[in-house]
């Protein structure tokens, strides 16, 4: 047998019950029919015989596309991955769901030529020696294995999804050549940027910035990025080569290489496409790009930095879907949400969100944004550089260069009858001061800091030279936020906590008071991480009489926390507790963001 054929598909299905004698007489009926709507979908040729027809689309693509739903279990559809994992199992073959951001790229795409691995629907995941483990979309078709046996390796064959092949093949030849492609035409090109060397470059006018094999290079870097839900790119000269990551739900993980010579051609391309000046390279430099991805328009922001090896790019993709969503969907706890949004429904006064860089504090000002930015208001923000275009607000960008700081614009912003103002970071005193200003005189202002928790702002604000008591007359309230990894909902498990593992986040240890918690053990969905996408914790602080009257007296912090707790705050430790004992996040992502327990 060389083929996984329609009729044995259907035994296969039928024997492990996911499939009815009347679902099999329908595929049958219909495959031919099926075969050219796929075809066409993808825009190929309808111009095929029946054999060519079969070698296109798989029986499995064709079950698949039916949507048939599972014999006994309503709701739950046939996929092509529990087809394939079917299959795999008659053929006593492992399934395997394929990882990309797990292959080794020079593996995937230097062992079989693209158009084999095309034709063949196979690609190698691993390689030890001359043991080749080869990812297969039929594991009847035992032609391919004798081809790559004749080349010297012993295969090991895996069966995995022909989309995700499909997708690799796309992804790693589509990168890997068009790299390879530009590394051959400028071969003769030797670096400045690595400080070690002395070596000669192209001038500007030489730059391949549009260079077709760095143009498709970029396009599959962005297209990979966007598909595993990158929130950063990082393109990071070194020494002998460039190193491409990708920062996916806050971790950091290397995904190729990117050869020295082709570097240079590389940053051009990204800087002419978010508008910077090829030519410096000197000094840093910041653009954005704006796109679409799965028709919606995502934006990027790139930020460039000269290194000992040559220049760094950072691009940071803002998801429209992410950063302006629902208050209630960022994860606040009731009490945290129902005072949160008091806060944003005063008149006047002065709200803080803190927290280091990359905590979310972004997603929950332009959240908050989003719920009051009515028709009937004005809403002003002062951002640098402005994250995300939104056309319900008026955005401005600082400029420092040119004298527009946060300072002059919030100024300029007064005279611009606004109801409500946004100021990216309160940095210094005199913009601590004219949004202190704008409050008294009857303006919502939104505003962020860096302090670790929201007690500390407060002597954050004394620290600039603010007087307390402006500090306790216009402020309504402050939140501090942290982001935690959530567990994959396809792989929970759950466990009981050890009772120093309890004591460690605070948590009584008794033998009474036995604690489960969840965990994800890694799967297809989540990479085999076990973590799928990101909340919020949040600690919100309200200005009360007794806190402003503590602010005014001392305003020492342990007394200001002491108070707030005593009024119901939540710390950010325990608010990452709650969310462990619901079973949205670890005991190890409540340990890495917030810190042992002392």
């Amino acid at each position: 047998m060389t083929k996984l054929t329609t009729d044995l598909l259907c035994d296969i299905l039928i024997k492990a019950g996911k499939l009815t004698l009347e679902q099999a007489r329908e595929i049958k009926v219909k495959q031919d029919v099926q075969r050219m709507k796929l075809l066409k979908a993808r825009g190929e040729s309808l111009n095929r015989g029946r054999m060519h027809l079969e070698d296109e689309v798989s029986a499995i693509e064709v079950a698949a596309s039916l949507n048939f739903e599972i014999p006994g279990a309503p709701g739950l559809i046939l996929s092509e991955d529990l087809i394939t994992e079917l299959v795999a199992q008659n053929a006593g073959l492992p399934f395997k769901k394929i990882d990309p951001l797990k292959l080794n790229p020079e593996v995937t795409t230097q062992i079989l030529s693209r158009a084999f691995a095309r034709r063949s629907i196979s690609v190698p995941i691993e390689r030890e020696d001359d043991s080749l483990t080869l990812a297969v979309a039929d594991p009847y078709n035992i032609e391919v294995i004798e081809n790559i046996e004749r080349m010297g390796y012993k295969v090991k064959r895996v069966v995995s999804p022909k989309t995700d092949i499909l997708k690799i093949i796309t992804e790693f030849y589509g990168f890997r050549s068009s790299v390879a492609a530009a590394e051959r035409e400028m071969s003769s090109t030797v670096d400045l940027g690595n400080l070690e060397q002395f070596v000669k470059m192209k001038s500007v006018s030489e730059i391949e910035a549009t260079d077709k094999h760095v143009v498709n290079a970029v396009e599959f870097l962005f297209r990979y990025a966007f598909d595993q839900r990158a929130s950063d790119i990082h393109i990071e000269p070194k020494r002998d080569a460039s190193e491409v990551r990708l920062r996916i739900d806050g971790m950091l993980t290397t995904i190729n290489k990117i050869p020295k010579v082709v570097h240079p051609a590389f940053v051009s391309r990204v800087k002419m496409l978010s508008r910077m000046d090829i030519a410096e390279k000197r000094r840093p430099q910041d653009g954005r790009i704006k796109t679409e991805y799965k028709s919606r328009e995502v934006e990027l922001r790139v930020s460039t930095m000269p290194t000992a090896f040559g220049e760094k790019i950072v691009i940071r993709i803002f998801d429209p879907d992410i950063l302006l969503q629902d208050l209630e969907e960022i994860g606040f706890a009731p009490r945290e949400y129902e005072l949160f949004r008091s806060f944003i429904a005063r008149p006047h006064g002065i709200i803080l969100v803190t927290g280091p860089t990359g905590s979310g504090k972004t997603t929950t000002l332009y959240s908050a944004l989003k719920t009051v930015a009515v028709p009937e208001v004005n809403v002003v923000t002062i951002e640098d550089p402005i994250e995300m275009v939104h056309d319900r607000f008026n955005q401005v960008s600082v400029q420092p260069q040119i004298g527009v700081t946060f300072g002059s614009t919030l100024r300029t912003i007064l005279r611009q009858d606004p109801d409500i103002i946004m100021v990216g970071e309160i940095r210094d005193l005199e913009t601590a001061e004219i949004a202190i200003q704008a409050a008294l005189t009857g303006h919502l202002v939104f505003s962020t800091l860096h302090t670790n928790d929201a007690p500390s702002t407060i002597t954050r604000l004394l620290d600039l030279g603010v007087p307390s008591y402006l500090i306790s007359s216009t402020i309504i309230g402050v939140m501090a936020q942290r982001l935690v990894r959530k567990i994959c909902k396809q792989c929970e498990k759950s466990y009981e906590l050890l009772p120093e593992e309890a004591q460690a986040v605070g948590l009584a240890s008794s033998k009474e008071g036995k604690v489960v918690v969840k965990y994800g053990e890694g799967c297809s969905q989540c990479r085999g991480t076990g973590y799928l996408g990101r909340t919020g914790i949040f600690e919100v602080m309200e200005l009360n009489d007794r806190i402003r009257d503590i602010i005014r007296d001392k305003a020492d912090v342990e007394l200001i926390r002491k108070a707030a707790i005593g009024d119901g705050m939540v710390g950010l430790r325990e608010a990452a507790v709650q969310k462990m004992l619901k079973g949205e996040t670890t005991l190890d992502e409540v340990i890495r963001v917030t810190g042992e327990k002392t």
